[in-house]
């Protein structure tokens, strides 16, 4: 009997239940926290691990933690609908689809390069920059030339976001993970760099490996797609008609803003700080210029906008329900027991016991501190000593945080994955088909990697 998966609102709910039920089987307990005056972040200090009055969440504050997940999300709900909206503005004007023809005039038959091309790319851009968020912007292009090219929308997220998250999670210098946590650790900043260069390059092939064989799965016998049955509205779009279709000067311009725009996206990002609010004005005037060009009115831009926003309310949606999760375990006061919980059973183990179960530690914490800087403001400062005790390398035990932050960003719902699953247009319990089984098959590298760390004194 085929076992049907529950809705993903079912799902993320499930979730807020079992959390208010573990604010009532956990004790309520803080850890003191302090300015880090070298990196200017708020830090744990260690052993300040104390009980607090407890604070349960019951039955109708479980409810109320939705609409209050959904308003602490809200500059990530309203950055979603304003991003794809704006892309859905762009896509109605036609140029990006006359650009995918032309590149699909240009790798006819080679189609299947494009995937490790731009993978290693945007593996490159996480490892070396932290981009993350900045990918956003290609998701819808990368998803409709993917469909185009005879594949899904998983596939064209993979070439962006799978890769972009394999080397944001095995980055060799990325500041925001490794840069931070090594600053806590107070070790050079960007050392061990060799093994980090290794352990990058073997997980994005893993992840080239893994989308590769899907992608020509599916264009064998496209019943196998994930996605298969699923309507893609705009970004559906078809072969044979856009093999045809001609780029006008008219298009190429459209399609010069979009690349300008999302180049002057990374360099606000890197150089000015730039987050949800200024990328959502960007990708705005983006959508509204290029709508311009196309010779829309300005009631056909109103019009199209709104399109756009309604095409996207489910995933904007599970952004809200899944920050609720949080939000109970926040008010039930339990995430730092999570935290002192897991990382107590650590001392005195052996060293290479130890290391590993770092690893499995920081995996859980993502779920809590989604955030990689946050994470690594709460949990380094603990890390780091402990590690002094456990016999191991500090840069063994920073390795441990990155991948622990790293990879699950990919996997549990209280990361950015419900906003890229959303601009993609794949339900979250369809990527989790697609991702879990290689989660699976890459935590034992990961503990390999770990393992040689611990043995060979990783400096």
């Amino acid at each position: 009997m085929r076992v049907r998966v529950p809705h993903t609102f079912v799902l993320l709910f499930s979730l807020v239940v079992i959390a208010a039920i573990l604010t009532y089987a956990l004790p309520a307990g803080e850890f003191d926290r302090v300015k880090d005056p070298k990196t200017n972040k708020t830090v744990v200090v260690p052993g300040t691990y104390k009980l607090v009055d407890p604070n349960p969440v019951g039955f109708f504050e479980t409810f109320i933690a939705v609409q209050k997940g959904m308003i602490d999300a809200a500059e990530v709900i309203f950055f979603v609908f304003i991003v794809y909206a704006s892309f859905y503005m762009v896509l109605k004007t036609g140029a990006l689809h006359s650009f995918i023809g032309f590149l699909l005039r240009k790798l006819e038959g080679k189609e299947i390069f494009m995937i490790p091309v731009f993978m290693y790319f945007f593996a490159l851009c996480g490892s070396v920059f932290g981009m993350f968020e900045e990918a956003l912007g290609f998701v819808p292009l990368f998803v409709g030339l993917a469909i185009a090219m005879g594949y899904d929308a998983i596939v064209g997220l993979s070439m962006v976001c799978f890769g972009v998250g394999m080397g944001f999670a095995a980055a060799f210098m990325n500041p925001f993970t490794v840069g931070l946590a090594q600053k806590f650790s107070e070790l050079p900043l960007f050392s061990g760099l060799g093994f980090r260069i290794v352990s990058w390059f073997t997980f994005v092939t893993l992840a080239v490996w893994w989308t590769i064989r899907y992608a020509r799965r599916i264009k064998k016998d496209p019943k196998k797609s994930l996605m298969y049955g699923l309507d893609m509205g705009v970004l559906a779009l078809r072969h044979d008609e856009l093999i045809v279709r001609e780029f006008t000067l008219r298009e190429k311009l459209i399609f010069g803003i979009v690349i300008f725009t999302v180049g002057l996206l990374i360099w606000g990002v890197i150089e000015l700080g730039w987050y949800f609010n200024e990328l959502a004005g960007l990708f705005l005037i983006m959508g509204v210029v290029c709508a311009l060009i196309a010779g829309f009115t300005p009631n056909k831009i109103a019009e199209s906008f709104l399109e756009g926003a309604r095409d996207i309310v489910f995933g904007a949606l599970v952004i809200g329900l899944s920050r609720a999760i949080l939000i109970v375990m926040r008010e039930g006061r339990i995430i730092d027991t999570v935290i002192y919980g897991l990382s107590k059973p650590l001392e005195g183990l052996p060293p290479w016991v130890g290391a590993e179960g770092m690893l499995v530690v920081q995996t859980i914490i993502n779920f809590f501190i989604p955030s990689g800087s946050g994470q690594a403001s709460v949990t380094m400062p603990i890390m780091a000593p402990l590690s002094d005790l456990l016999g191991i390398t500090r840069q063994t035990a920073v390795l441990a945080f990155q991948y622990g932050d790293g990879f699950s960003n990919l996997l549990w719902p209280t990361t950015l994955l419900p906003v890229i699953c959303s601009i993609a247009k794949v339900p979250i319990e369809r990527w989790w088909k697609f991702f879990t089984p290689f989660f699976l098959l890459i935590f034992p590298v990961q503990m390999l990697f770990i393992a040689i760390a611990t043995f060979i004194g990783y400096q």
